[in-house]
């Protein structure tokens, strides 16, 4: 069961699938976020400073110096999601990768972010080319992917940006082949070490290639 009522309600509404599966985060992986955010971030008055992997604490107010605490970086993620059509982009090679290994794969999209913003994001992604479901979750990402697979023992793959989103992937579901990609690449020096099993990719064209051998496509 997901640790979230709402995602496990929409992974029951999917349609059964006996394919290979095919779990992809979306901020960073499917759509340009870093870039973005720090576009919005300028045109709020405000920076991102690039001093460790995490947005509380280096987002700073551009005329004071002065860090923004946690409520209001949420505060300006919200903005940022709800205006996200505005801003964001497809990543490089993303669409065509996803549709070439849709032919043989289940393909699932799982966005951390708050349910409310769902709509929208469908919404985005239908409009730039992925038209697969989409899940959104307030919690950790492994119970999710765990529910969603059931009890086939179909291969499964996922991909995501955030250490801590795989490693959840990798408690709950043991044999998951895990992939880490980035589109703003400059992030990941960043990175803390990841664990071992876990593939760095550096774009679609490679990850595409490591997924279909991986799933056996």
């Amino acid at each position: 069961m997901s640790d979230d009522p709402e995602t496990a309600r929409q992974i029951a509404e999917l349609a059964r699938d006996s394919r290979p599966l095919l779990v992809l985060d979306v901020d960073e992986v499917l759509l340009e976020f870093t870039v973005p955010f720090m576009r919005f971030l300028e045109a709020q008055g405000c920076e991102l400073l690039l001093r460790s992997f995490r947005l509380t604490g280096n987002i700073v107010d551009r005329r004071s110096g002065s860090e923004l605490n946690q409520e209001a970086v949420r505060s300006l993620i919200d903005g940022f999601f709800h205006a996200q059509r505005e801003w964001q982009t497809a990543t490089l090679g993303a669409r065509e990768a996803v549709a070439t290994l849709a032919a043989e794969a289940e393909i699932v999209m799982l966005t951390a972010m708050p349910h409310r913003y769902r709509d929208v994001r469908r919404l985005h992604l239908d409009a730039l080319g992925f038209p697969y479901p989409l899940l959104t979750t307030e919690t950790a990402k492994g119970p999710a992917l765990k529910l969603l697979r059931g009890d086939s023992g179909r291969p499964v793959a996922f991909v995501d940006d955030i250490p801590h989103n795989l490693v959840s992937v990798r408690e709950a579901v043991a044999d998951a082949h895990l992939f880490n990609l980035m589109a703003f690449r400059d992030m990941r020096r960043l990175l803390p070490p990841l664990p071992d099993g876990i593939v760095v990719t550096d774009d679609w064209d490679e990850a595409a290639v490591k997924i279909a051998a991986a799933l056996g496509l």
